[in-house]
């Protein structure tokens, strides 16, 4: 096992060890661990200094993008704005040219004040405040010491976070769920404060001490069941943390909470007197549950990353008992949260039991999978017959491949509505939405041009993971495309876009170097200029002003029938799993013309099939760094329609043989989002005769798919070359159309296929058999099963 498998990126610094409220639910306080009682009041400068030390020590060795901190207690606030700006700063110089810092405060906000919100401001901290919903649901927990209510202090707290000034500190609401309040009462509530986001958090209880079931209340599971179907009616307003969770896992991406989900826990505490200590949730199976006998002054984090207790909540799978891992919910539930699976007894298992919510979690999950499946059934498929066969057969001309397009720009349009909906919304953010709104309504193919830029989709993925992170980058994202939008449409019109990695992205456009700017104002003009102001400077860039060095255009070709850009400047198009080239010179963008219109020239002439629907579906090609042994590599990923990335290879007709294969896939990886061809439940893997691992059913067909293709391009090039590669080309073709026949029986025998599948696979079963019949000369044919045995002979299965 690797001695630090997963590296920590995630800290809970306690601030204050006490609190000036005394709600009765409160794990710090009331339940099993009682270690507050021993330790300092107020966290000190010199653990706050080792700390900040600590974890840029721990991200500069691990090279983490981002450290997430989240200030608390007790009641952090009560540490004062002194202590909360010397852990600010410290935390700021620490990591500043180390990692990105998404910095919050977790409060109950009773004493937050205008003078906070402030400091906050200054260091960027994010605001969450824990509120169980309207005056009766809070007041059953939520109260000082003397039995006075809080209610009115929050919702203060609450209003301030919401003025203008402060609303982008504005992180979220914490309510712990009481079986006693009604489910709709309290989601209504909480719902009309506008937060951005709401945490409903389950009561901490294990098997010793079960969670409160009083007779005549709905089960856990149904009362967040019951939130859910209020929030859907509402339109889903704000993200709801556990819901959101359920249906990204549902959809098979990640959980936005430690409780759902199969995830490594990359978590730690430090405490005020330095110990770093497991997640607090632990404070309710026993006393010093959360222990490990480290101190910020002795040990470092990577230390703390190789505790049993730490690797235990990184095995994934692996990590849960029997009875979790044969249930059909694992991954959307992922065991529940850690603490919740404790029963005392068993000896070095205590914690390898199901949750003491496993029946609430598995009504919630197969609820909303329920729900989700009559709330959106599947959509009628924008194909015809004959254009879903002409797909399926592997080839698809320019209207069917258009009529994919068009639905992946809905996808696009959809994912920028669920960035938007899912995000907190800063002033910037705002005016550039309203922005897209009126050219939308206005110039709405200059919006269609931008939202389908290839790599939109990446960028929306990670600005909805919900962290501080991803909440920039969504209100960049916007901005950005907003501004390319305006300057498409040629309207007049100013829009200022935050900055980050020194660099304004102008999807489609190019992109301009601005140092360490913050943000960007770009206007447009009516002669197919703009300028874009950074600070004191001035930038101009359009057909009749002078080059400007710091202006990054996209290498755009306009070939024979074909128009494709060479994409070197976008940050996420590092979405393929290789690395990506540089800013190309003017030079290397030269070759890789000469290039691309060669193997254009090459496709048109020598596999006329797939010309007119690569013409139509394919506007990029990304480079990718070349492999130091000389490797071909490609990659199309699975969500950048419109796009391929390819390093540059020895011969055009090599690059011809790139292009069609991997355009394969963006193709079927189109029709994947329109309808299912397999069921996803299924998780048998398969041999792939391309591959040195067995694959999945979707990898399976995915590769045979591309296959047609390469059986293609090695049939006509053993006429288009000569001596021994030709004779190479024919044995090539001879083992590929054979395996890729084998893999066809494979897909339409591993029972998994749904009816549009079967229909599919058999169109491509009927493509490669016609290329069976093909005569190949004894010798090669020898050659290319002495191959495929040797293949898979080696291959694991």
């Amino acid at each position: 096992m690797d001695p630090s498998p997963h590296p920590l990126s995630q800290f809970v610094l306690k601030m204050h060890s006490r609190c000036d409220l005394a709600c009765d639910h409160c794990y710090v306080f009331e339940h099993a661990d009682q270690s507050w009682r021993g330790r300092p009041v107020v966290i000190s400068g010199e653990v706050l200094d080792l700390t900040a030390r600590r974890i840029a020590e721990h991200a500069r060795t691990h090279r983490l993008d981002t450290v997430h901190v989240v200030l608390h207690g007790g009641e952090p606030l009560l540490a004062g704005r002194k202590r909360l700006r010397q852990a600010a700063q410290g935390l700021r110089t620490a990591l500043a040219g180390v990692s990105a810092l998404d910095l919050r405060i977790h409060t109950n906000g009773v004493t937050l004040d205008e003078k906070f919100c402030e400091l906050f401001a200054e260091f960027d901290i994010k605001v969450g405040i824990s509120l169980d919903g309207d005056r009766a649901a809070n007041d059953l927990h939520r109260r000082y010491r003397n039995g006075r209510s809080s209610h009115d202090r929050v919702l203060r707290a609450i209003g301030l976070l919401n003025s203008p000034r402060h609303r982008h500190l504005f992180a979220g609401l914490l309510c712990t769920v009481d079986l006693r309040n009604d489910p709709v009462t309290v989601y209504d509530a909480l719902a009309e404060l506008n937060p951005p986001r709401i945490d409903f958090l389950l009561p901490h209880a294990t098997w010793d001490e079960p969670p409160a079931r009083a007779a005549g209340t709905p089960s856990y599971g149904e009362w967040l069941l019951a939130v859910h179907d209020r929030w859907t009616a509402a339109g889903r307003p704000m993200g709801v943390r556990v819901l959101d969770s359920v249906l990204r896992t549902l959809r098979g991406a990640s959980s936005l909470t430690e409780s759902l989900g199969l995830a490594p826990v990359e978590l730690a505490v430090i405490e005020t007197d330095g110990a770093l200590e497991q997640a607090d949730s632990l404070k309710t199976a026993y006393d010093g549950a959360p222990g490990t006998g480290m101190d910020v002054r002795v040990n470092s984090l990577d230390e703390m990353a190789v505790h049993p207790g730490i690797v235990a909540r990184q095995q994934g799978l692996d990590g849960l008992c029997g009875t979790c891992r044969a249930c059909p919910v694992v991954r959307s539930c992922g065991g529940g949260l850690y603490a919740h699976r404790y029963r005392s007894g068993s000896g070095s298992g205590d914690f390898m039991n199901p949750s003491v919510y496993c029946a609430d979690l598995k009504q919630l999950i197969t609820g909303i999978r329920d729900r989700e499946a009559q709330r959106m059934p599947m959509p009628h498929l924008p194909l015809d017959d004959a254009r879903f066969d002409e797909l399926a057969s592997g080839f698809g001309g320019a209207d069917a491949v258009e009529l994919l397009a068009r639905r992946e720009l809905g996808v696009n349009r959809e994912l920028l509505g669920a960035v938007w909906h899912e995000s907190a919304h800063s002033a910037t953010g705002t005016a550039a939405w309203d922005t897209l709104a009126a050219l939308d309504a206005e110039a709405p193919e200059s919006v269609d041009a931008v939202l389908a830029h290839p790599y939109l989709r990446p960028w929306a993925q990670r600005a909805l993971r919900g962290d501080e992170e991803a909440g920039r980058i969504a209100m960049r994202g916007v901005a950005e495309l907003a501004a390319a939008a305006l300057l498409r449409a040629g309207r007049a019109g100013t829009v200022t876009v935050p900055t980050g990695s020194g660099v304004l992205r102008l999807p489609t456009l190019g992109a301009l170097v601005v140092g360490d700017a913050a943000q960007a104002q770009v206007t447009g003009g009516a002669d197919g200029s703009f300028t874009v102001r950074v600070g004191e400077r001035e930038h101009t860039v359009g057909p009749k002003s002078a080059a400007d060095p710091a202006w990054l255009a996209r290498h755009r070709f306009e070939l024979p029938g074909w128009a494709v850009v060479l994409e070197d400047t976008d940050p996420w198009r590092d979405a393929h799993g290789y690395p990506v080239r540089a800013r190309l010179s003017a030079a290397a963008a030269e070759e890789w013309r000469g290039d691309l219109a060669a193997a254009w020239e090459w496709i048109r002439r020598e596999l006329p099939a797939y010309a007119p629907g690569l013409a139509a579906g394919l506007s990029m090609v990304t480079p990718l760094r070349e492999a130091s042994a000389g490797a071909d590599i490609s990659s199309a990923a699975r969500d950048a329609f419109g796009a391929v990335a390819i390093a540059r290879p020895g011969t055009p007709e090599t690059l011809a043989c790139l292009l069609v294969h991997e355009f394969q896939h963006v193709k079927l990886g189109a029709v994947l989002d329109l309808t299912d061809l397999y069921d996803p439940g299924c998780e048998e893997l398969f041999y792939a005769p391309w591959r040195p691992d067995p694959r999945p059913l979707e990898g399976l067909l995915q590769g045979t798919y591309a296959h047609i293709a390469v059986v293609d391009y090695w049939r006509a090039r053993r006429w288009t070359a000569s001596g021994a590669e030709a004779r190479d080309a024919e044995v090539r073709f001879a083992r590929w159309r054979e395996q890729t026949a084998e893999a066809v029986d494979t897909l339409a025998g591993s029972g998994a296929l749904t009816e549009l599948g079967e229909r599919f696979v058999t169109a491509m079963g009927e493509t490669v058999s016609t290329r069976l019949t093909d005569p190949v000369s004894p010798d090669a044919l020898i050659s290319a099963r002495r191959t495929a045995a040797d293949h898979r002979g080696r291959t694991a299965r």
